[in-house]
């Protein structure tokens, strides 16, 4: 059978490494890796279907859903995940100091209103501490780097929302330690909390506890990132959809296999087995499980936020969100 070339867009991660490095592969078809940064691939994939296969975030396959006749077909694999209340930032002796006090106050979001990790923290805030998303105003930009509006992410921000760009001249750090922004949302810690100067800190300082135990009630591991197909390719090739989540799990599957055989030795970080110990304990063996099935509550809240926070105009159910050759897996 001929074997067809295609072009994956990704970040380099541990448990995609066994296919783009040629350990697995993918039946009748031949993958070529670019590594990029995932803003990078979501833009040109998004303004150009530069790649046949890239990662994408949650939020912008959902909106292209939610648009009609999207360009992708996702597949039930997620590259990026992760738990959410440590997302959320803010200034030391300012006035924050629990979720509740966000309410009237302005909150930095990084780079556009809706962003995954932002979609999460703010429903989580809503759902766990009674702070709805619309009870504040937003401020949106790079929060170390500067950075003007996305052409390819347009705000989506509905009526009811207040929200501005802060411009391509400012960050959202730098606002916050000035005091012109009262918290910041985003997906990595700002300069100013890594310089360590004690000006600056997650406002859930706790934040592993609080995950751990929001998990064990809810069963819920933040999914940021998807896995998509331009529709052309996948329309084309109506088998390739399964051979590729086969080969990808695969490829997690030897991942996770790498953490739990020696990972102390392999990995050079302290304390890393009783730390896979504690994981599995809370998560099970396989703590990053793809399929949609296995991933349902997960996704189903997503949804809701995102219908919730107007990013979409219904709530998108999960059946529509997958390749139907994944949906049983």
């Amino acid at each position: 059978m001929t074997e067809i070339a295609l072009t994956f867009a990704s970040f380099d991660y541990d448990h995609t490494r066994a296919l783009t490095d040629g350990r697995v592969k993918v039946a009748s078809a031949e993958i070529r890796h670019v590594e990029l940064h995932p803003v990078a691939t979501f833009q040109r994939m998004l303004e150009k279907r530069e790649f046949e296969i890239a990662e994408m975030a949650l939020t912008c396959y959902l909106i292209s859903l939610d648009r009609g006749a999207s360009p992708f077909v996702a597949l039930p694999v997620f590259p990026v995940r992760a738990f959410r209340h440590g997302a959320i930032f803010v200034r030391v002796g300012g006035p924050v100091n629990e979720p509740r006090d966000l309410i009237g106050k302005r909150v930095g979001e990084f780079l556009a209103y809706g962003g995954d990790a932002g979609t999460w923290a703010k429903g989580i805030l809503a759902d766990e501490y009674g702070v709805p998303h619309d009870s504040y105003s937003y401020a949106i930009g790079g929060i170390g780097m500067k950075s003007g509006p996305l052409s390819w992410m347009p705000n989506l921000a509905p009526p009811n929302i207040r929200v501005e760009h802060i411009g391509a001249q400012r960050t959202l750090d730098e606002m916050l330690e000035m005091g012109e922004l009262d918290a910041v949302i985003g997906p990595h810690a700002p300069p100013s909390m890594m310089r360590r100067e004690g000006k600056v800190r997650r406002l859930f300082e706790n934040y592993e506890e609080v995950e751990r135990g929001w998990f064990r009630k809810t069963r819920i591991f933040p999914i940021m990132h998807t896995l998509v197909m331009r529709r052309d390719v996948y329309e084309a090739n109506r088998g390739l959809a399964r051979a590729l989540y086969d080969a990808f799990k695969e490829a997690k599957d030897i991942a996770l296999q790498r953490y739990r055989d020696v990972g102390h030795i392999r990995f050079g970080i302290p304390w890393m087995t009783p730390h896979l110990d504690t994981v599995a304990e809370l998560m099970g063996p396989d703590w990053w499980p793809y399929g949609a099935e296995a991933n349902r509550p997960t996704l189903e809240a997503f949804a809701r936020y995102h219908h919730q926070h107007g990013l979409s105009r219904r709530r998108i159910p999960i059946e529509e969100m997958f390749a139907p050759e994944t949906l049983a897996v």
